[in-house]
């Protein structure tokens, strides 16, 4: 399954040099967070390298619905009541700043990318109270934002919030102009990382400063975050033959509909939940029926699913790495909205090693102390980890590979071990290792991706073993592969 971003973007051409094994910055990654940070260096006059385990644009970049726009979701009011008025106010300024800059950048280098500049809506179908309680607190923090009950939804609304100017684009023909102006070795897995060395599997780079926007920081300590990160899934479908739309639309009530135009249609996307929490129904299976329901015979032109890190307080981890290392920065927990929060990331790194002032460092600093609002979410996450570790070591499945429909996936009693298994339409079976290689949480199937997803700390392998998301940085071991006349 490719998004259409990854359909239509041409990439960048393999660059085979022999890469200097020292630079100023490495930065590791190279979605958009990364390619920006690395683009800003570069523009101070530093030498970065960016070091990518696929290709530019390849995970949440390539993934996205690429809405840039600092209106996020229904959640202003609640992030002043828990991080106080400064911190949402710095949020918020932080990501206006990368809505104009992205549009000032796209203009000055003529950026072929789509760009086009839209109205951010916030809508509901039950009781407006909450949105005027967002507007309120939008208000405050100066967001120009105004209600209306009229939109160009094909269903009624009770409500509809709106910011004007605000923008969406085709993100991989933005980073793929960008990163051409960059050294980026691909193809390349970062192993490791200890003061100013990363160690890969094309060997030893060192350099003075070192940036981790690789998604979820695959380092387990200092940081420990992954007690302070979860993720979340989310599906999106690329129709044709539908109404179009001027404004980009979310739903206020946790995982809500979204809608957003692409040149001759409209991505419908939502059915969120937690990575490895798998919902009782297909979510494209939900989303194809509203839409089939909303627009009639529509045409489905592609489909695909995205996953992103959440923080607990709700505010993105940007900054020193941990207290430890003064030459190492992070960039993860953008909660659904990369594009700009990558941006801010780009220039709050890159300010950092330069040891310029940033006005917004305190709101996004990894170190922060936030109890009122990190709390409850960090003892349901203690409390899903501790139970899917468990069940690795206490329960035994039920299920054998002769009882796996073909088709379908799930877990298995092989060879007198737990197992992952699943059995394709001609029959042939894989079996692989349940345990995720993170941190050992049990992994759960995926029927709608067909992969296999941790439920602690969101690492996804494909049914034959393979790593598609981190922070796990090897495959599971492939146990077997039998054919159907095996």
């Amino acid at each position: 399954m490719h998004s259409i971003w990854q359909t239509e973007s041409a990439g960048i051409p393999e660059n085979r040099k022999e890469f200097e094994h020292r630079a100023d910055v490495i930065v590791i990654g190279a979605g958009l967070a990364g390619v920006l940070t690395g683009w800003f260096l570069k523009q101070k006059g530093l030498r970065p390298l960016l070091i990518e385990a696929g290709e530019p644009g390849c995970g949440q970049t390539g993934n996205t619905t690429a809405k840039v726009t600092c209106q996020h979701g229904a959640g202003l009011d609640h992030l002043i009541r828990t991080v106080g008025l400064s911190r949402a106010g710095q949020y918020v300024q932080a990501n206006a700043w990368a809505v104009r800059e992205y549009e000032n950048l796209i203009r000055e280098k003529r950026i072929l990318c789509d760009w086009k500049q839209a109205a951010s809506c916030l809508y509901t179908t039950v009781d407006s109270l909450r949105l005027e309680r967002e507007q309120k607190a939008a208000n405050r923090l100066g967001l120009s934002v105004y209600l209306s009950d009229r939109t160009e939804l094909p269903f009624p609304v009770t409500g509809a919030l709106y910011l004007k100017k605000q923008g969406m684009f085709s993100p991989l023909k933005f980073l793929d102009a960008l990163a051409r102006e960059l050294d980026i070795m691909c193809h390349t897995a970062v192993l490791g990382v200890e003061e100013n060395t990363v160690f890969t599997e094309r060997g030893e780079f060192f350099a003075e400063h070192i940036v981790m926007a690789d998604h979820f920081p695959f380092r387990i300590r200092p940081g420990y975050y992954f007690m302070r990160l979860y993720q979340q899934r989310s599906y999106v479908l690329a129709l044709r033959k539908v109404q179009e739309m001027e404004a980009m639309y979310l739903e206020a009530e946790p995982n809500g509909l979204s809608f957003r135009a692409f040149p001759g249609g409209i991505l419908f996307g939502g059915c969120g939940h937690r990575a490895g929490k798998i919902p009782e129904e297909n979510p494209y299976t939900v989303l194809r029926r509203k839409a089939n329901r909303f627009w009639g015979a529509c045409r489905e032109e592609a489909h695909w699913s995205a996953q992103d890190c959440m923080t607990m307080d709700g505010l993105p981890y940007i900054g020193r790495f941990s207290s430890r290392y003064a030459n190492q920065y992070v960039a993860t927990g953008f909660g659904k909205w990369g594009m700009t929060n990558s941006m801010v990331a780009a220039r709050l790194i890159s300010d950092a090693v330069t040891g310029e002032e940033n006005p917004w460092k305190e709101a996004f600093s990894p170190q922060r102390f936030t109890p009122r609002a990190s709390l409850p979410g960090l003892i349901r996450q203690t409390a899903v980890s501790a139970k899917n570790i468990a069940l690795r070591l206490f329960e035994m499945p039920q299920e054998t590979a002769d009882t796996i429909p073909k088709g379908k996936g799930g877990i298995i009693v092989y060879r007198g071990q737990k197992a992952g298994a699943y059995k394709d339409e001609q029959g042939n079976l894989y079996t692989v290792s349940v345990r995720c290689p993170h941190l050992g949480c049990e992994l759960q199937w995926n029927p709608a991706d067909r992969t296999w997803d941790c439920p602690c700390h969101g690492s996804r392998f494909d049914f034959q073993g393979n790593r598609i998301e981190n922070p796990a940085q090897t495959d599971i071991t492939l146990s077997c592969t039998c054919s159907a006349d095996d």
